[in-house]
């Protein structure tokens, strides 16, 4: 969970939660909020009031827990586990517990009847069925079905149960205007009872931020970092017209259909468009908004984690542009440091992309200290680069057959090439996924600088191709360095491995084990800190004088490594552990990073290796089996095994 509350007490000294705060935030990575000495805190406070509203809504509209959970997860923009699921992940037990907190220490809140514990929840919780940890809660998995808890009998039935068609139209509208009148407007049971939960988020946060927090923003990042909610429910509010939403949950609270009767107060009508704008958040307390905070530590993000309403400059339009195309952005904040961004979905590689990086560097050369290659949406779980643009090679194959994608190949190297032995470091911040050519790019860095959560992987298999950037080139090179001198294929088996079955890393510590991420590769807990950390290497190298390494030739472990690896392709195909073409392409990756058929200890370029993972390339984009598992990717998104 990246969110962390801090509670001052009355004789804590600020300079210690100052200290703690930066610790937090740098070395562990997390979001922190100071939240207020209350019961609960802030995130379990507002969390659980509205799992506890959405349980009494559901009543009241006679709304079934499979259902709800596909009302209020992903198509709300929360966690897809929604509520009822949530809470059995949590532990309905623990959820006792942090209920039982808010009924013994707010006898005087003015909602203090919804934090009665719920009949459906005490029977559970009393026959032992705590949730996940148990095997049962509000849902039961029985074999591969997943049953639901039907509250009218006790009894699981059969779940899946999902919502309306119109209702799923309504939550498609991309206007957050639209989108809640639409709910607020609608007799439709299920909109009704969306418009309900926020409305009583809405009532609740208002009538209690002054108590909880010291601002609105503290209550939406709390929100957005402890229940996984994309937009806080002040960020919520605003965005669907601050005025209007007033009005309307004043309407409701006035005919007693809220949970209670306490009045919005005065703030909420006060002329505001919203409580999150350009000079900070509202603080009921202070009577002003409030700015962020000016911690060192925050000096270290570029880019903080946005506010709406706050309108601050993002990655996608800040600093100086040089160049822009639907591709790419190149860009710099006149610091001595050039900038390149993929503005292509998931920032896969395509001809754009490829002209954009040889673009990038030849004025970084000319003009800069380094070249880092970062996307805009680095910390808000966007890809490094999910690989190759399969899409835009259809319509050259489809013209000119597999010849009319060589040449194309041969770009994606020579830039590739050019990366690794440009006269200044390119630094790779990596965050999120890289596969494929993403993985590749971020090889022939100078170095990289990568986010604790990243997925990295060599992953063309899947669509029946070997890597073709140099993906194969680098393992080869990286297993001769390790070597050093001794047994080539000892060093090559694992590289070999993670290409063939086209293993992840879960995580970026975990990549530097499979040999993706280099022992003096920098790993990045705070997402938000990786474009300042990979400027700070780019220029740190500049100025330790830093030269593109040597091309020189490598040793390999020729034919007596490939002879040792189709020894055990063999038997997994005689097993029937992998299909023919599987053997098939892990023959062409074991020729590939072994060097090809030479004796052991031959020395070889680089640019033999790349002609031998070229001409397996093209000669698997032949392959009937290959275009199938390509076609089959683009129009499931799943692997085909054939």
């Amino acid at each position: 969970m990246h969110l962390v509350e801090l509670i001052p007490t009355a004789t804590t000294r600020p300079e210690i939660l100052d200290q703690l705060e930066g610790f937090l935030v740098t070395t562990l990575g997390k979001g922190v909020v100071r939240a207020k000495d209350t019961p609960n805190f802030i995130a379990n406070r507002v969390g659980v009031f509205s799992m506890m509203a959405t349980i009494h809504e559901a009543e009241k509209f006679g709304l079934s827990c499979d259902v709800v959970d596909d009302l209020t997860g992903a198509k709300l923009g929360r966690a897809k586990s929604g509520t009822f699921r949530t809470a059995d992940v949590v532990g309905l037990d623990t959820m006792g517990h942090v209920i039982k907190t808010m009924q013994d220490t707010l006898p005087n809140d003015p909602f203090a009847a919804i934090y009665k514990t719920p009949e459906v929840l005490t029977k559970l919780v009393a026959a032992g069925a705590l949730g996940q940890k148990t095997g049962a809660g509000f849902y039961k998995k029985v074999g591969k079905e997943v049953q639901r808890l039907d509250f009218a009998t006790g009894q699981y039935v059969a779940g899946g149960g999902k919502a309306d068609d119109l209702v799923a139209r309504i939550l498609k509208e991309k206007d957050p205007a639209k989108r809640m009148k639409a709910l607020h407007d609608s007799t439709n049971p299920q909109a009704q009872f969306l418009w309900a939960i926020f409305r009583d988020a809405f009532h609740y946060i208002a009538v209690h931020l002054e108590a909880i927090a010291d601002n609105a923003r503290d209550i939406d990042f709390a929100m957005r970092w402890g229940f996984g909610q994309k937009l806080g429910p002040f960020e919520t509010w605003q965005a669907a017209g601050w005025h209007q939403v007033a009005n309307w949950v004043k309407e409701d609270i006035d005919a007693g259909k809220a949970l209670c009767a306490a009045p919005l107060p005065a703030w909420v009508f006060d002329g505001r468009n919203g409580v999150h704008g350009a000079d900070g958040s509202w603080s009921p307390a202070r009577k002003t908004n409030v700015a962020r905070s000016t911690l060192p530590v925050y000096l270290r993000q570029r880019f903080r984690a946005p506010v709406l309403g706050e309108e601050a400059v993002d990655g996608t339009t800040a600093g100086i542009t040089l160049f822009e195309d639907e591709s790419v952005r190149i860009w710099h904040e006149d610091d001595g440091v050039l900038i390149l961004s993929l503005k292509t979905k998931m920032h896969v590689i395509g001809a754009g992309v490829i002209a954009g990086l040889a673009k990038a560097i030849a004025e970084a050369e000319q003009h800069y200290k380094g070249l880092v290659i970062w996307g805009a949406d680095a910390a808000e779980g966007g890809a490094f680069s999910a690989g190759a643009d399969l899409q835009s090679m259809l319509p050259l194959f489809m013209s000119g057959g597999v010849k009319a994608i060589e040449p194309e190949v041969v770009k994606l190297q020579n830039a590739l090439q050019a990366m690794k032995y440009a006269n200044v470091p390119v630094v790779a911040a990596v965050a999120g996924l890289a596969l494929g050519g993403g993985c590749e790019l971020m090889l022939h860095a100078a170095k990289r600088v990568a986010s604790i959560e990243s997925y990295i992987g060599l992953v063309e298999v899947g669509v029946g191709l070997i890597p073709s950037g140099g993906g194969l080139k680098e393992a080869a090179l990286r297993a001769a360095a390790d070597a050093k001198g001794n047994d080539l294929l000892q060093f090559l088996k694992n590289n070999f491995i993670n290409a063939a079955t086209a293993v992840v890393s879960k995580s970026a510590l975990e990549a530097r084990q499979m040999g993706y991420l280099k022992s003096d590769d920098v790993i990045v807990f705070n997402p938000y800190e990786l474009l300042h950390v990979a400027k700070v290497e780019a220029r740190a190298m500049f100025d330790a004088g830093y030269r593109p390494p040597l091309q020189k030739l490598v040793p390999v472990a020729g034919r007596y490594a490939i002879g040792t690896i189709m020894m055990q392709l063999v038997n997994m195909r005689d097993g029937g552990f992998i299909s023919a073409h599987d053997f098939k392409l892990g023959q062409m990756i074991a020729t590939v990073v072994s060097g090809g058929d030479v004796d052991q200890g031959s020395l070889v370029s680089e640019q033999w290796l790349l002609d031998l993972e070229r001409k397996a390339f093209m000669e698997l984009l032949n392959h009937p089996k290959t275009q199938e598992r390509i076609m089959g990717m683009m129009q499931t998104g799943k692997p085909v095994r054939n």
